[in-house]
């Protein structure tokens, strides 16, 4: 069962014997850096690793083999490569924005996870206002993308960021319109509160108590969360934003070195970001039994990872058309009446 107690940043500042506003920012840089690392560490394991062996797998294919046991070594040698090679700057380009822009992806799924509930006392900070927050920062991410394609000087950039910033809007509305819904349950923004409600006993079979999960209160919800969520972080079918083998790849195409790697660093953070907002609204959270909470929170991030593996795998890519239709004519309307439905619901509960 999870339980929030306190911050990790107010622990840290404890451990080193601070307090008051020192106590407040060294704590919370300090914090900040080992959940930033952790988070970069699953990554670099995620990006140039993971997903090679799960797509093989699905394909009936040896991933990379060669390279250290199991391939592990990959990691190290795609980063060295990648971080090696020449940064080119195409001519015309805007230069504070196109060097700006690869950092501002990243950052803003990191900067999500600050109010994200990884386990007891492992919480950077839990203001009333949590959901909206990573909402908010997460979406800071469509700036850098139109950032990148109207820096590059390049038109099939700048009409692959406007095609992702489209998709974006089309499915971010409903993924936030589906989270609403959770909130009504709950009565609040905080996101220790939302996790805190779903540790309540829901019913009891044969002996196993089930957890109020919201993937279990609302299921229809949570299919709706997942869809859009997909959609949000650009995998199959809603990869339109890149689409490397149809159309040219998009926002990135001109970046290279090291500004290729924040970008597609902030690509996989944001696939985990995406995993843990939904652990926490659908999930429990860091909750579960006989393992510690990080344990079951890195779990079920990396389980969100695999089911969008799987679609990556096993889904056709969707056209452009046809993408936003279903964003607009679709999911919108569905979570809206999801909205609706479990306002009703709850209003007659109460």
């Amino acid at each position: 069962m999870y339980l929030q107690t306190t911050t990790l940043s107010e622990t840290i500042s404890g451990l080193l014997g601070l307090d008051g506003v020192i106590g407040d920012v060294v704590g919370g840089l300090v914090g900040a850096f080992l959940v930033a690392n952790i988070m970069l560490i699953m990554t670099a394991f995620a990006g140039p690793w993971a997903k090679r062996k799960i797509t093989a797998a699905f394909g009936d294919r040896i991933a990379v083999n060669r390279i250290g046991p199991f391939g592990l070594l990959t990691i190290v040698t795609d980063a060295v490569r990648l971080l090696s090679k020449e940064l080119i700057v195409p001519e015309g380009v805007d230069r504070p924005a196109w060097d700006i822009a690869p950092m501002v992806i990243p950052f803003s799924a990191l900067l999500g996870f600050a109010v994200i509930p990884m386990g007891n006392g492992i919480q950077l900070a839990d203001p009333e206002t949590g959901l909206a927050f990573a909402f908010a920062v997460a979406s800071i991410a469509s700036l850098g993308i139109v950032m990148t394609g109207y820096a590059s000087n390049n038109k099939f950039s700048l009409i692959g960021a406007l095609r992702a910033v489209a998709a974006n809007i089309a499915y971010e509305i409903p993924l936030v319109i589906t989270a609403a819904s959770v909130v009504i349950f709950t009565g609040s923004l905080r996101m220790s509160e939302i996790v805190a409600v779903q540790a309540e006993p829901l019913v009891s079979v044969a002996g196993i108590t089930i957890p109020t999960w919201f993937a279990f209160v609302n299921p229809f919800a949570f299919a709706l969360f997942m869809v859009a969520n997909l959609a949000e972080i650009g995998r199959n079918p809603f990869d339109i934003p890149e689409a490397p083998t149809e159309i040219v790849a998009g926002y990135q195409t001109e970046y290279s070195s090291a500004y290729f790697v924040l970008i597609y660093l902030g690509e996989f953070i944001h696939i985990f970001l995406g995993g843990a907002l939904a652990a926490t609204l659908f999930l429990g959270g860091p909750a579960g039994p006989f393992l510690p909470g990080f344990v079951w929170f890195v779990i079920k991030i990396w389980a969100f990872f695999l089911f969008t593996q799987w679609a990556r795998s096993a889904v056709p890519r969707l056209r452009v058309d046809q993408f936003l239709d279903i964003g607009w004519k679709g999911m919108l309307v569905l979570s809206f009446a999801n909205l609706v439905l479990t306002a009703i619901i709850v209003g007659v509960i109460a």
